[in-house]
């Protein structure tokens, strides 16, 4: 038996959302009018009007919609290689180490498109557990396919990805509310560990 050690990625291993960061890189001087477009749905989530995952798609359908998925990942490798290192909490990088040399199994649960973060965990031999974007005959279609990985959808799929009673001890790393359930199943739990006290 081992332990597993699970970390969001946004805010967490990252200071800040590597998404919207991704969008901004992908889209350049498009990527306020863009965002722009969207301020009536992005008013209404402010407010508790409309959905997370709804606002989520249509961030989504307006960067992404029938991108192919081959220019999606090579958009992800440079962003992987060239962004992400500037963005990473030193801390956080040497927690997961520590729990690599002790042997522990290390999973990161993120909200952030799989495709995304998928070159940067696989360099790091890290397993990743993320939001799956719906694709169609080879492109995006702009929706999520299944649930956005957040709040209880975190805890769902690592029950169907790995038997989590099989762990001496499971580990949680996470820094927002979306992470509630996940620090709440784990034996133990770090809410904004890797902060730096001002």
């Amino acid at each position: 038996m081992t332990n597993l050690a699970l970390f969001d990625f946004d805010g967490t291993i990252s200071d800040r959302d590597s998404f919207l960061l991704f969008l901004r890189l992908l889209a350049g001087p498009c990527f306020y009018m863009r965002c722009a477009r969207l301020a009536p749905q992005i008013s209404a989530f402010l407010l508790h009007l409309y959905p997370r995952q709804r606002l989520k798609e249509d961030f989504l359908f307006s960067f992404l919609a029938d991108m192919t998925i081959d220019a999606l990942e090579r958009s992800a490798l440079d962003f992987c290689r060239l962004k992400i290192p500037d963005i990473l909490r030193p801390q956080a990088m040497e927690r997961i180490r520590r729990h690599q040399q002790a042997g522990d199994r290390v999973i990161v649960v993120s909200a952030t498109p799989e495709l995304i973060l998928r070159p940067w965990c696989d360099s790091h031999g890290l397993e990743l557990l993320g939001t799956r974007l719906q694709v169609r005959q080879g492109k995006l279609t702009g929706k999520i396919e299944g649930r956005n990985c957040r709040g209880a959808e975190k805890v769902r799929r690592l029950r169907e990805f790995c038997d989590l009673q099989s762990y001496t001890t499971i580990f949680a790393y996470g820094d927002s509310a979306g992470d509630r359930q996940l620090l709440a199943m784990a034996d133990v739990s770090f809410y904004k560990p890797f902060r730096l006290v001002s």
